[in-house]
């Protein structure tokens, strides 16, 4: 097959090249929209089950919800683990199933138990299942400071929880937004025992009248004329002097109004946390990102939206700041691991001019890097995998090895064409070539299977390790082969294009050849003496 490849490439270098290049610059644009993250996908199919208790105690919360739902979820097909959390008024339920199964398929096998659990956890309580998110968990958190003097800190809250957070739910890739800090608003009734008692209003009469304020009710449809009337008691409203106009109930023939038994106003909700920046009081949102979302593009468009928002901010309010940005890590992480291939990449080019002795030879070798990587960036795009400290890993550590192939040709066709220099009747050069190059096809072939083989077992480790080392031995090990393609290909057609007329052919070994043989010679006779 290498010598099918050898022989067609040479007698279609034109094509050859023009593959090459083509090649490259599809490389590069797949590059530019290749997902960018801190780590590969780590996202093992889990489904998170919220239960709200109220009052309940730990204990309570353990033994009459959690308990009851992780027997439930226990026997669904694919689970490998199911872990609780329960806390005052709280229960977390983690479903993990295996990584072959789809999370929307375990989400759905989720909410079938879930219907089919009636009577298992105490009356009133409605299990919620958690958002798809990415194990990276929050990508992003936004401060809006809140300045006493100026603003109300519950319209604050309301900006964040009404304006903001919903702007930023509507941007592709963004699972939750979780406001914290502040104050919520709340219609809060403190009645008068005393005065409920004269007036002959009791507890569950004030109850019942504020279970069923501010709520639109049907009544039904009426005939008339051969057409139907919707009939509809509009009860919705957010005005407070709504609520203390609330009748509830008559003396005398005269209604009862709330007003006249408690004192009705605008108050905060119970706290239990709070969010402060740089000292003072704020709301705090973090931006949970989806399992698929690129951090960095995400980031950029969460920004984007944020910078469109701040002229519509309200009088007194401060510009939202970003406090947390995953981003910044991992765009540190890869320049840095950018630099280091950059660095490595022209370490190479140095160490090959010493010992090859020309610009030509050196840039012959030198091209198996560029179209080596950017051929892994194309089966990166082609089987999902994202730019990220692995991937990039495995790059620097192959980049090394991807001008061996090519130099080992290269060297080899170079000293045949200056062996056939000193021939009366030189061959034809592009028969030089293809015999220098198949010369070393056994030796180079052997060698790359090798050095891949020392890298397969990466693909046998199980769980989340082998999750994490996968993609830099796929890295590694598309690379390399590639590299064994260009040497079979795109090197020998540069060979035979720029070295024949070469003047350096007719001179001897460089400066640093002959340096280490001299001194090696030196050695050997100081030894034999």
């Amino acid at each position: 097959m290498f010598k099918w490849l050898l022989d067609a490439s040479l007698a279609n270098r034109l094509l050859v090249l023009a593959a090459g290049a083509v090649l490259m610059l599809y490389g590069g644009f797949e590059l530019s929209r290749t997902p960018v993250d801190v780590f590969p996908d780590l996202n093992k199919p889990t489904v998170t089950l919220m239960t709200e208790t109220g009052g309940m105690a730990p204990e309570e919360v353990e033994q009459l919800v959690s308990f009851p739902l992780e027997t439930a979820m226990n026997g669904l097909p694919g689970v490998e683990s199911v872990r609780s959390v329960s806390s005052a008024g709280l229960s977390f339920i983690y479903v993990a199933f295996d990584w072959n199964t789809d999370i929307f398929r375990a989400r759905q096998m989720v909410g079938e138990r879930l219907s089919a659990m009636e009577g298992g956890i105490p009356e009133g309580l409605v299990p919620r299942m958690g958002p798809v998110s990415s194990i990276m968990g929050e990508i992003m958190q936004i401060a809006i400071p809140i300045d006493t003097a100026k603003i109300d800190p519950m319209q604050v809250r309301e900006y964040a929880d009404w304006v903001l957070r919903p702007r930023l739910m509507a941007i592709p890739g963004v699972a939750q937004v979780i406001p914290i800090g502040g104050e919520v608003r709340q219609f809060q009734v403190r009645p008068d025992t005393a005065r409920m008692a004269e007036l002959g209003v009791s507890h569950e009469q004030l109850e019942a009248a504020l279970r069923g304020h501010s709520a639109n009710t049907s009544g039904g449809f009426l005939e008339l004329n051969g057409r139907e009337y919707l009939i509809r008691h509009l009860g919705r409203t957010s005005q407070l002097e709504d609520l203390r106009s609330l009748a509830l109930g008559a003396k005398n023939g005269q209604p009862i109004l709330l007003r006249q038994v408690a004192e009705v106003s605008f108050a905060a909700a119970i706290r239990r946390g709070d969010a402060g920046y740089a000292g003072g009081p704020a709301v705090i949102l973090g931006v949970q990102k989806q399992p698929s979302a690129d951090t960095i593009a995400l980031t950029r468009a969460i920004e984007a939206a944020i910078a469109g928002m701040q002229a519509g901010l309200p009088a007194g309010m401060q510009a939202p700041t970003l406090t947390f940005r995953q981003a910044s890590f991992i765009e540190t992480s890869i320049a840095t691991l950018q630099g280091k291939l950059a660095a490595a990449a022209v370490f190479v080019a140095v160490i090959l001019y010493a010992f090859l002795g020309n610009l030509r030879t050196t840039l012959i070798a030198l091209t198996a890097i560029p179209v080596s990587i950017l051929a892994t960036v194309l089966v990166f795009r082609h089987f999902g995998l994202s730019i990220n400290t692995m991937t990039l890993g495995g790059l620097a550590i192959a980049i090394g090895g991807l001008v061996d192939d090519a130099v080992v040709g290269v060297e080899n066709v170079l000293r045949r064409l200056k062996a056939e220099r000193a021939n009366p009747v030189p061959a034809n050069p592009l028969v030089v070539v293809a015999r220098a190059t198949m010369e070393v096809r056994s030796a180079i072939l052997y060698a790359t299977v090798i050095i891949v083989l020392v890298f397969v077992p990466l693909f046998a480790l199980p769980g989340m390790e082998g999750r994490l080392f996968a993609p830099l031995g796929v890295a590694f090990i598309v690379s390399t082969l590639a590299s064994l393609l260009v040497s079979v290909t795109v090197t020998p057609v540069l060979s035979s294009w720029l070295l024949p007329h070469m003047r350096s052919l007719e001179h001897g070994d460089t400066r640093m050849l002959a340096w280490l043989k001299d001194s090696t010679r030196a050695r050997c006779w100081s030894a034999c003496a």
